[in-house]
């Protein structure tokens, strides 16, 4: 049995759930979030709380049947607080004349390299930078992650100085440099 699965999924006041033909759909002040879920995995909306179930005899087992499920759940789950508080990701960008700008809908990163790298930021998410904090919010968790992830692999934070981009809960574990013998 999924623990996740099991779990009772509450919809917030100001929060509407829909399904139709197993296309979810989750609106809120955060935004609108939409999913398609196959029909393996039951969910049952009522008027404030989401259940998931799996349908026996959908010719799947057990072993693949209840990891689903509590994918399904988890991916339902963050559908509600997307659209109710949504998502950050804050990155660190640290080195002497690294920084980053906004400008528009394109972030322009100066990471040491003989041109400046323009990344175009998706309408969906909103991107600050307040001295080499970046900030990056959205409703679609899986949009932030991955967004953050694409800055971060443009200069990942090397172990000797500590230069690069780095989130900020990330630990970089430095290392001795080369030692002098005199």
């Amino acid at each position: 049995m999924s623990r996740v699965g099991k779990q009772i999924i509450t919809i917030p006041v100001g929060v509407t759930a829909v399904l139709n033909d197993g296309r979810l759909t989750v609106k809120g002040p955060g935004g609108t979030l939409t999913r398609d879920f196959k029909p393996m995995i039951e969910i049952k909306l009522t008027a404030n709380e989401i259940k998931l179930k799996p349908k026996v005899g959908t010719g799947l087992k057990d072993t693949e049947l209840i990891p689903l499920w509590g994918t399904y759940a988890s991916h339902v789950k963050n559908m509600v607080i997307g659209a109710t508080e949504g998502f950050t990701k804050l990155l660190l960008i640290e080195g002497v004349g690294f920084k980053a700008q906004v400008a528009g809908d394109t972030l322009n990163l100066d990471l040491g390299f003989s041109h400046q790298i323009k990344v175009k930021i998706p309408p969906t998410l909103s991107v600050t930078v307040e001295k080499n904090n970046l900030t990056i919010r959205g409703a679609n968790k899986e949009e932030v992650g991955q967004f953050a992830a694409t800055v971060r692999g443009y200069k990942k934070t090397e172990p000797y100085k500590g230069k690069g981009i780095r989130y900020s809960d990330e630990v970089v574990l430095r290392k001795q440099g080369k030692k002098n013998i005199a």
